[in-house]
């Protein structure tokens, strides 16, 4: 599919860090639960297991499978939101975790795409990922998260980037 009938967000942060720690804190659920604002993910982190998002309610938040792993480097996800009726009707966005290692540091990039123009829901995460991966960068490197409440829970579809009380 071409650029033009794609939708995708790029987020790059650097973080202090080793590639190992980072791979960890990006798969432990006990450690995704500090930075992701109380959500857990559920998966066995191979290629075709199936990946999951609980909120701190319960709530089934996203769905989807393990497309590639090649820890502690790269990882592709199938990702399918499920608490939103008009993001979930978008379909399966592909979501693309890469690390780098530079010195004293790790590149992190996250690419959030789906086949499809002006998508909400990349719409949607892309006010997200940045909160989520600053209070992992904050946690890694201070041992405290930066952001403590769940700010991005409260973002409406065409929010991106501000918050809403």
């Amino acid at each position: 599919m071409s650029a033009a009938n794609r939708s995708s967000f790029v987020y790059v942060i650097f973080i202090r860090t080793t590639p190992e720690k980072l791979w960890k804190a990006l798969t432990d659920p006990q450690f995704i639960r500090q930075y992701w604002f109380g959500t857990t993910v559920e998966c066995g982190w191979k290629n075709g297991s199936p990946w999951k998002m609980v909120g701190s309610d319960g709530r089934l938040v996203d769905t989807g499978e393990i497309l590639e792993i090649d820890p502690p480097r790269r990882m592709i996800i199938r990702w399918q939101n499920e608490w939103k009726p008009e993001l979930k009707a978008e379909g399966p966005s592909r979501c693309t975790i890469e690390l780098d290692p530079l010195g004293s540091a790790v590149k992190l990039t996250i690419t959030h795409e789906i086949d499809r123009p002006e998508s909400k829901f990349i719409t949607a995460v892309s006010g997200g990922w940045p909160r989520i991966l600053s209070n992992l960068k904050s946690l890694l490197e201070t041992g405290e998260v930066a952001i403590t409440e769940a700010q991005h829970h409260v973002l409406r579809v065409g929010d991106a980037g501000r918050t809403r009380k």
